[in-house]
């Protein structure tokens, strides 16, 4: 049976821009770096280092090339936040596109941007 889920896909344009974003910008850690020496290169990022679930960065041309019939879309990710004020202020402050801060019956939340123009939220929890 499943009991978690251990790593999300992220397909990206720029592995070395999008592990800047995720680490000097979001505050994630790099888990690992790989790289297989036959071009296929990843980088296993995750709020910390103890996260269960990580993000693996991937060339998105490169996957393409190897199964163009993959889906390629950015995943819809709903990050957890006990600071959302604070973090709202900090994403602001590094220059992260943010939305408004919505209040939704399941709490409040705003989502933003990482430096390809995929959207993520975040909800108070």
């Amino acid at each position: 049976m499943i009991h978690q889920i251990g790593q999300v896909m992220l397909y990206v344009n720029d592995q070395d821009q999008a592990k800047r974003f995720w680490t000097e910008k979001v505050g994630f850690v790099i888990v690992s770096e790989e790289d297989n020496g036959q071009g296929m290169h990843w980088i296993e990022i995750a709020p910390t280092i103890e996260a269960e679930t990580t993000f693996i960065l991937h060339n998105k041309e490169l996957v393409a090339k190897m199964d163009p019939s993959m889906n390629l879309g950015t995943p819809s990710i709903m990050f957890f936040s006990d600071k959302l004020d604070a973090l709202y202020q900090d994403f602001a402050e590094k220059g992260i596109t943010v939305g408004e801060m919505v209040t939704l019956p399941s709490g409040r939340v705003f989502n933003f941007a990482d430096d390809e123009n995929n959207y993520f939220a975040v909800m108070e929890k």
